[in-house]
């Protein structure tokens, strides 16, 4: 605030109600602080959530997608995987056949989600990190091996280290077919179970990776795939690779991205985050209330002091910029608190980890954050939108009030 406009504050505020008045503004201030550190918080973890999920299905998601556009399945050939693999940006396609399995093991028994994959899934090195027991392989010699969520090694007690039992497959073929034979309704294979990861809970509960002759076999898919999933060359821009690859397949298949894929839960989280924000921009607003009272106070009691301003030259512009700016240092003050008070807490977070999950078996013990500087510029936005808003009528009010009777 400039000079003129300081003196012309300090003259409407009179020596009695000064400590009234400081007594509002900081109430005022506070709340403000205190809804703006909220709101900081709270989009923080939000942004900490959203980088925690898309690190775990990173992990588990391939970068890019091909799916047919209709049908479960499509026919996958030779000519297919080179058009693919000659696509600039392209490093590794694995060919999928993804499909539900009753498994059993010694005297347990599950159904799973089965998930074949050519050899070169593990070039795609998306579990290297995910393995906590046993290794991560398909193959060793000619002995196959699964590679099973920790949810499904709890629900079967499979021992890792136990060659003496197997796991067992069974897949439920057509059964519309009429058949006395009750070995003809399905079809059932073995193999080994040689790695456990982890990675998320809907994932650890329900996926096995089985090598994908093994599943070809079981399933009777022949040159069919579920899917293909393809790893990127470093550097790569995923969108062009994936106009790229699309461009060669034509409309018949649809080549979804790693957010794609999971755009529901995407989308879920950002109108979670939208609504919070809202939520709290009206906390800050209602925090912001003392403000209008505190100006309509001033423009209300100060009117004999607005006419004999007014009768010295000023004019409209001058006393609602007087007020604005009233209304402008106190909303500033606290907001600029706010979001100082905010960042240090959400860094203590991330630090020290302040607030724990509150659960055992969470992916990680304490609530995430990641702070964004759009966030930070939101806030501001709004304050200064709420701002405005709160002083608008006292001051128009009390660029109106002054009269020639109060001289």
């Amino acid at each position: 605030m400039n000079l003129p406009l300081f003196i012309a504050r300090r003259y409407f505020v009179s020596k009695r109600k000064q400590n009234f008045i400081n007594i509002i503004s900081i109430l005022s201030m506070v709340g403000v602080a205190f809804s703006t550190a909220a709101l900081i918080i709270v989009l923080s973890v939000f942004n900490g959530l959203e980088g925690l999920l898309r690190s775990l299905y990173t992990s588990f998601d391939p970068e890019l997608k091909i799916e047919a556009t209709q049908g479960k399945s499509f026919e996958v050939s030779d000519s297919l995987l080179s058009r693919i693999k000659n696509v600039e940006g392209v490093e590794v396609v694995t060919e999928i056949i993804e499909d539900y399995a009753y498994v059993r093991y010694r005297d347990a028994d599950i159904v799973a989600t089965i998930k074949g994959v050519s050899d070169n899934f593990i070039d795609q090195h998306r579990l290297d990190e995910r393995i906590v027991q046993g290794e991560l392989k398909l193959h060793k010699g000619d002995i196959d091996f699964a590679i099973i969520g920790r949810g499904i090694q709890y629900a079967l007690s499979v021992a890792i280290d136990e060659e003496m039992y197997a796991l067992q497959i069974f897949y439920i073929k057509d059964l519309r077919r009429s058949s006395l034979d009750v070995s003809q309704m399905y079809s059932r294979k073995t193999i080994r179970p040689g790695g456990v990861f982890s990675i998320e809970k809907n994932y650890d509960e329900n996926y096995i990776f089985l090598p994908l002759n093994f599943v070809k076999d079981l399933l009777d898919y022949g040159d069919k795939r579920t899917s293909l999933e393809i790893k990127t060359t470093a550097g790569a821009d995923l969108e062009t690779v994936r106009d790229r690859v699309k461009e060669q397949l034509g409309e018949s298949f649809q080549v979804l991205t790693n957010e794609e894929q999971q755009k529901d839960l995407y989308r879920l989280l950002k109108i979670e985050k939208l609504f919070t924000f809202l939520a709290l921009s009206l906390l800050i607003t209602v925090g912001s209330i003392n403000i209008f009272f505190s100006l309509m106070m001033l423009a209300i009691d100060k009117k004999k002091d607005i006419t004999i301003l007014s009768a010295m030259g000023a004019g409209q512009n001058l006393i609602q910029r007087i007020f604005f700016s009233e209304g402008a240092i106190i909303s500033f003050i606290g907001a600029g608190t706010g979001l100082v008070l905010g960042g240090i807490i959400c860094w203590l977070q991330d630090q020290y980890g302040l607030v724990g999950m509150g659960m055992e078996n969470a992916v990680i013990a304490n609530y995430p954050v990641t702070m964004v500087w759009t966030d930070f510029a939101l806030t501001s936005l709004v304050i200064i939108a709420v701002t405005f808003l709160v002083s608008f009528y006292p001051a128009r009010l009390a660029s109106r009030s002054y009269s020639t009777q109060f001289l």
